[in-house]
This record gives structure tokens, C-alpha cells and sequence, in this order.
């Protein structure tokens, strides 16, 4: 009973953790809006409003209320599912992302459909086979990998794929998906961006979990056994490396946060941080506000996710 109230309150500070971090973020985000020069109004008006005009102009969007009640509007309102209307279209600010949204969600799907099972399967097998030339060779690309960023990958991508061989379109539009072979002429260069360095990360932390697993006294007895290599993997070290392996697929997928803004500029997809990043050209403070806790509320989900993972997976706290 005692073990289980440790791990509630363990699982429980990992959560107030990631509230406190979201609510931090969330002044860190309005602040980072407030003190960009410029002005949405005279944005909006042009150089030749008068004062009088940007004057009210600022009054009717709310603009000249102090920062503090500004942000105190916005949190609550974002809290109450509503963060307000984009101050450009005048629209509210879910009906401009939720389109947008479905189609980020689809790319970073499809990355994770085919970044996950290549990942484990190399990983397990770089364990198994571990100092062998493939394990070597597995660990040595991985390695290279991590290190290249993903505007760089996708880069490579549009020069050789659209570029000199014109086998792929060098930008991405979901209104060219009409099959299955658009489909994947559509997603083929954003997905193998984003999935390059997912897959490297995902790789190493799979293969080490396996090792440890490996190394430990029941695998010993299970080979002493007489077990195979295969059997000893799936039975006896597998099971119990799934809850660091989950930690492991956990953290690699945070690595999409980041890399989705990239490749969605790089290839012109409509996905929601491409909308960001138009909403902060025209100073859209809502819009961005709001898609920039998208992003970083996605990733404290996985981050915190990863831990609560890990606690439960701990041998030391489901079997003391």
C-alpha cells in the first residue's frame, strides 16, 4: 500500500511539474508577443492611418489594455476552450487552426507510423547482435544522424528527390491527395525528414535498453539454459525492457515538435506551423499564442508521458 502511495506521488509531482512548466511557458509565450516591435493596428490600417484611427483601432481589438490583463483574458479564455479571434482574418482562432491542426496531426502520424517499427526492429537487433559489424554499423549511422538537423535532411531531400532526379514534388499540398500513390508522392520527403533523426535517437535508447535488459541475471540463467539468442531476446529480455523501450519511442516523438515547424516551412505544407509562422509576420498575437502552446503543451504530454512510464516500469519500485 505504501509502494503504491510512493508511486501516485511520484507520478503526481510529475504532473504538477508539467502544469507549473505549461503555466510558465504560457507568460513566457504572451511576453515574447508583447515586446515584439510593431504594431497590429497600423499593420492592419497602413502607414497612412492617422493616429486617431490606430488610436481606436487598438481600443476595439483591446489593445490598449495593460499587459497584464491582456494575458489574464487570454489564459482564461484559453482554459475556457475560447482564445479569442484572430486579429488579421477576424475569425476565430479555432476555426484557423483546426483545419490546419488535422493536417500537422496527419504528417506527425505518418512519421510516427513508419519511425517506430524501423527504430525497434534495428534496435532490438543491434542488441542482440551487439558488437557484430551490424551492430557497429547500426550505431555508427545512428550517431552521424542525430547530429544532422532536419532542415538540412530535408534540404538534401528537395535537391536530389525534386531536383535533380524529379521523382518527388518539392512542395507538399494535401489538395494533391486523390490516392494512394499521390499520398505517398505527397508526404514521401516531409515524412523521411522528420523520421531521419527520430529513428537514429529512437535506435539508441532502444538498443540500450535492450542491453540492459540483456545483461541482467535471469537472461544470464535463461542462457546457461540453453536458450537461443532470438528466444532469449523476445521472452526473457523484451518483456522486461518495454517500459524503458515506451520511454524511449515517449521522448523520440518530442523531437517532432521541433522538427515539424522546420519541414512544414521547408516544404510550403499547410500544417499549423506554417500558420504560426505567417501569424507572427503579421503580428497575429492570438493566433500565435495560442499555436505556440499547441506545441509545447504536445510536447509536456510526451515529455511527461516518458516519466510516468519510467516510474511505472521501475523494477525497483514493482517488486521492493
Amino acid at each position: 500500500m505504501m509502494l503504491n502511495l510512493q508511486i501516485a506521488r511520484m507520478i503526481a509531482v510529475r504532473v504538477a511539474s508539467a502544469l507549473a512548466t505549461m503555466l510558465l511557458v504560457s507568460i513566457v509565450v504572451f511576453a515574447a508577443n508583447f515586446l515584439m516591435g510593431g504594431d497590429v493596428a497600423e499593420a492592419i490600417l497602413g502607414q497612412s492611418a492617422t493616429p486617431e484611427a490606430v488610436a481606436g483601432l487598438r481600443r476595439a481589438m483591446n489593445l490598449d489594455q495593460p499587459a497584464y490583463q491582456r494575458y489574464l483574458s487570454w489564459l482564461f479564455g484559453l482554459l475556457a476552450g475560447d482564445p479569442g479571434n484572430s486579429l488579421i482574418n477576424n475569425m476565430p482562432v479555432l476555426d484557423l487552426i483546426g483545419p490546419r491542426l488535422s493536417n500537422s496531426l496527419l504528417l506527425a502520424g505518418l512519421t510516427a507510423l513508419v519511425s517506430v517499427p524501423v527504430a525497434l526492429v534495428l534496435g532490438i537487433a543491434a542488441a542482440t547482435w551487439r558488437g557484430s559489424a551490424f551492430d557497429r554499423t547500426i550505431s555508427l549511422v545512428s550517431i552521424g544522424i542525430v547530429s544532422v538537423p532536419e532542415f538540412l535532411v530535408a534540404t538534401l531531400a528537395v535537391l536530389v528527390f525534386a531536383v535533380m532526379l524529379h521523382w518527388l514534388p518539392a512542395l507538399s499540398s494535401t489538395r494533391d491527395i486523390d490516392s494512394l500513390s499521390a499520398l505517398l508522392r505527397v508526404f514521401a520527403m516531409p515524412v523521411l525528414s522528420l523520421s531521419c533523426v527520430i529513428i537514429a535517437q529512437m535506435i539508441r535508447m532502444t538498443r540500450a535498453a535492450v542491453v540492459d535488459a540483456l545483461a541482467s541475471s535471469y537472461v544470464e540463467t535463461a542462457r546457461l539454459k540453453g536458450a537461443g539468442p532470438v528466444r532469449i531476446v523476445l521472452r526473457h529480455a523484451l518483456p522486461n525492457a518495454i517500459g524503458p523501450i515506451a520511454s524511449a519511442v515517449a521522448l523520440s516523438l518530442s523531437v517532432l515538435m521541433g522538427g515539424v515547424i522546420v519541414v512544414e516551412i521547408i516544404f510550403n505544407y499547410p500544417g499549423v506551423a506554417k500558420l504560426m509562422v505567417d501569424a507572427v509576420a503579421t503580428r497575429d498575437m492570438p493566433l500565435v499564442q495560442t499555436v505556440a502552446m499547441i506545441f509545447c503543451s504536445s510536447y509536456l504530454v510526451l515529455v511527461t508521458t516518458a516519466d510516468i512510464i519510467a516510474i511505472l516500469a521501475n523494477p525497483r519500485l514493482r517488486h521492493r
